[in-house]
């Protein structure tokens, strides 16, 4: 998908879901989390939107 967006996100956005809470309510999709706190990105499967976790980033675990 050519027109896909690209969202860079930082670890205060997690947990990430799609769309974010900027979208508005009567042109979005259902809502479903992302995992990027493995490999630093992630897309999501209705929109294609692509969200990358800004370089440097650290992203923490549950204790």
């Amino acid at each position: 998908m050519s027109d896909a967006k690209e969202i860079e996100v930082t670890a205060k956005d997690l947990p990430l879901h799609c769309p974010t809470d900027t979208v508005a309510l009567w042109c979005s999709h259902p809502r479903v989390f992302l995992d990027i706190a493995e490999t630093g990105h992630a897309a999501c499967p209705y929109c294609g939107t692509r969200y990358k976790l800004k370089e440097g980033e650290q992203v923490g675990g549950h204790h």
